[in-house]
Order: structure tokens, then C-alpha cells, then sequence
């Protein structure tokens, strides 16, 4: 993903502070709908390592992995009376919102 960074944190403050400098990269436009419609997708995966060492000397490592995910809002061109830019950003935050609509169905289907 173009523009995508990791980054390894040792404690909760340092991983809220790569979110919230992800943020500040997030893009936000105005429309009739909305005064900070999003107008961009974001993705935050956390993983979640833990080691356990035993008595016996023998090690464990236990790993978790969490995806959250914040899709640019679908507005309906009509009512949130956008041009231009907007009217752009809107069709191909639609069209991205429906490709991703299908591949989940096609991951769903049983065939």
C-alpha cells in the first residue's frame, strides 16, 4: 500500500502515537452532508507478541493480530451537492466501496 509504514512499539503510548500521526495523514473535505466528510480508507493492524518462558527453561510465544479498518463514508451525491473534486472523490470512493462489497461476496460465495 503506497504510503503504507510499521513501525515497533514497546508500550501503549508509543502505539498511540503512530495512530494518532496516521491520523493527521487522514484527508477530510467538506460537503453539503458533512463538514469533515473522510475522504480517504485507513487501515491499523496491531500484533500482539507475548513470550512466556517456564520454569523448565522452555519458551512460548503467544501471537495476536488485530485489523481495524475505517472506510471512507458512501454519500449520495444529491444530497451532500458535490462538485468538482468532491464529485470525483465521491465516485471513486463508491467505486472502491463496491469492489470491495464484491470481493466479500465472492469470499462468502460457496462455490
Amino acid at each position: 500500500v503506497l504510503g503504507a509504514k510499521q513501525f515497533k512499539v514497546d508500550s501503549a503510548q508509543e502505539a498511540l502515537a503512530c495512530l494518532t500521526s496516521g491520523m493527521s495523514h487522514r484527508v477530510t473535505g467538506s460537503t453539503a452532508m458533512n463538514t469533515f466528510s473522510s475522504r480517504s480508507h485507513a487501515l491499523l493492524s496491531i500484533i500482539i507478541k507475548q513470550t512466556n518462558t517456564a520454569e523448565n527453561g522452555h519458551t512460548s510465544t503467544l501471537r495476536s493480530k488485530f485489523n481495524f479498518v475505517d472506510l471512507a463514508g458512501s454519500e449520495r451525491q444529491k444530497r451532500a451537492q458535490t462538485e468538482g473534486i468532491r464529485l470525483k472523490e465521491a465516485i471513486d470512493i463508491n467505486k472502491g466501496l463496491l469492489a470491495l462489497g464484491n470481493v466479500i461476496s465472492a469470499l462468502g460465495d460457496d462455490k
